[in-house]
């Protein structure tokens, strides 16, 4: 078995009860330190390490993350794929709230972030990464086959946008974003995904639906509080997802 699984953590899930033989590793790295320790262990005998996205308590802002330091340091930990939970606004009325959708597509409308590890070319260096499928079509098929083997409820594909952030969007980019093709809505997911490609790590991410944003007139428009409520209501399932896709891809390495 030659794998070492990485799983970065959105809000609601910055520690795991998932892992075995738990220890913190403090990594620094030339792009300054991650946003947390980080937490390595085991899954049924698989090699895995957590980061927490935002921080261990959610102290760091979607801009404030530092994306670079978190894809270096997994994988100068020796990461062969990553997986990345999310809650996800709906842009959708048939994404409902703790559904979970497994993203195969992103739009980056944010306008201040390090998003590249490219800041300038050596000589004979190509620093355009492709990007024409940023998630990882193996991982998404486990992520898949997770959900439909655990009987959750999910899309199997699904374009998030990435909005700077911390405000939610208004009303008239909520509609936008609909217009524009988005699915499903978040603050951080299209930097981390470019970057890992950059890295050439495999990358998948699976979002849970809290919120309808703002655009459902009929609905109350997003609020933290109700983000937190629905993902802690259904972070079991994503526990769940996270141990049969790191079975599945241990079996397959």
């Amino acid at each position: 078995m030659d794998c070492k699984i990485g799983i970065i953590g959105g809000s609601g899930f910055d520690r795991s009860d998932l892992l075995q033989d738990v220890h913190d590793v403090y990594a620094g790295t030339p792009w300054g330190d991650p946003s947390s320790p980080l937490q390595e262990g085991t899954v049924g005998g698989v090699p895995v390490v957590l980061l927490a996205r935002h921080g261990r308590g959610h102290t760091l802002s979607p801009s404030g993350v530092n994306y670079r330091a978190n894809i270096h340091a997994l994988k100068a930990a020796g990461c062969t794929c990553l997986l990345a939970t999310t809650a996800v606004g709906s842009l959708r009325e048939e994404i409902r709230r703790g559904d979970l959708v497994v993203i195969d597509q992103f739009i980056d409308f944010t306008r201040k972030r390090n998003n590249t590890f490219h800041e300038y070319f050596l000589p004979g260096e190509n620093g355009h990464t492709a990007m024409a499928e940023p998630f990882d079509a193996a991982l998404r098929k486990i992520l898949c086959q997770g959900c439909q083997a655990l009987g959750l409820a999910y899309h199997p594909r699904g374009t998030v946008v990435t909005i700077e952030g911390p405000r939610f969007s208004t009303r008239a980019e909520s509609r936008m974003f609909r217009l524009w093709g988005g699915d499903i809505i978040n603050m951080s997911i299209a930097t981390e995904a470019a970057l890992a490609n950059e890295a050439e790590i495999p990358y998948a991410a699976v979002g849970m639906s809290t919120d309808y944003d703002c655009w459902k007139e009929d609905e109350q428009a997003v609020t933290w509080e109700a983000i937190l409520k629905v993902f802690g209501e259904n972070v079991r399932n994503v526990n769940e997802l996270l141990l049969y896709a790191v079975a599945s891809i241990a079996q397959t390495a």
